[in-house]
């Protein structure tokens, strides 16, 4: 049975969708915009700064289902403008090492309060060593 995942050290949903949910050793993980979850408010700074906030997002919501964002299967990457693709790669290094995740980048119209940058994930979780909480 599918299980919600909910971290107080990321934004809380703003719509009708859980933060992640799991299913047996996945876990799903709803899109994250560059939230600072302590002030409710996009981060400010440039677009490097504003994918390490949806990246350190993401990570929260894999610690509290006893996972880590290293242990991705699959990202999808949504853009505002692809010229910030060079910036992902980069900034995705500092997060990831090899094998990196299966990942798709796409650009995008617009996406929520004027976000640059929206992310969401395939985890794998490693369920033999851990209890999914809350």
């Amino acid at each position: 049975m599918p299980k919600a995942i909910e971290s107080p050290h990321a934004p809380k949903a703003i719509g009708a969708y859980s933060q992640a949910m799991v299913h047996g050793d996945l876990l799903f993980l709803s899109g994250q915009i560059p939230i600072d979850p302590h002030t409710g408010e996009l981060v400010a700074g440039d677009f490097a700064v504003q994918l390490r906030q949806v990246l350190a997002n993401l990570e929260a919501v894999c610690v509290a289902a006893q996972g880590r964002l290293q242990q991705a299967i699959k990202l999808q990457v949504y853009l505002t403008d692809l010229q910030h693709f060079a910036t992902v790669n980069e900034v995705m290094a500092e997060f990831f090492a090899q094998p990196y995740p299966a990942r798709a980048a796409v650009q995008v119209a617009a996406l929520p309060r004027g976000a640059q940058v929206e992310i969401d994930a395939i985890v794998a979780l490693d369920t033999a060593h851990s209890h999914v909480c809350c």
